[in-house]
């Protein structure tokens, strides 16, 4: 009597595994991709907050010394008016009007789509942060 193999290994996968494991995995990325693009719109912002709180400071600063604030970023130490931030997505000028200031930062490039709701985050003399909406300055 003859012996057949009776058991045939299989290798690989068949196109039904396939496609199931390309549709988990497009459902999983389709979750992750905006809560990763929101995470890094915010961070991108915190820079731009922190170059307004740092700017309203060297602005105390500058009126200590001169008695009056300065319309003129250049002046405060910053590279251009109006300045730049490292990242290239924020444009941050001042308007001076008397002994008041208002720090303006602007977002520029990408960071327009992906942050639309804050597009302009403010600070005053007084320490008023000012935002188009309230998470804005969170």
């Amino acid at each position: 009597m003859r012996k057949t193999n009776l058991v045939k290994y299989n290798r690989g996968f068949t196109l039904l595994e396939l496609m199931i494991t390309i549709a988990v995995i497009g459902i999983i990325s389709s979750i992750a991709y905006p809560s990763y693009i929101d995470n890094i719109s915010r961070a991108n912002r915190s820079e731009a907050q922190r170059e307004l709180l740092r700017l309203a400071s060297l602005q105390e600063q500058y009126f200590i010394d001169h008695r009056e604030y300065t319309a003129d970023m250049t002046k405060l130490g910053a590279a251009a008016d109006p300045y730049i931030t490292d990242s290239g997505l924020y444009s941050i000028d001042t308007t001076v009007v008397g002994i008041t200031y208002t720090l303006v930062a602007t977002a520029k490039g990408r960071q327009i789509t992906a942050d639309s709701s804050c597009l302009t985050l403010s600070v005053t003399d007084t320490g008023k942060k000012t935002a188009a909406s309230t998470h804005c300055w969170e």
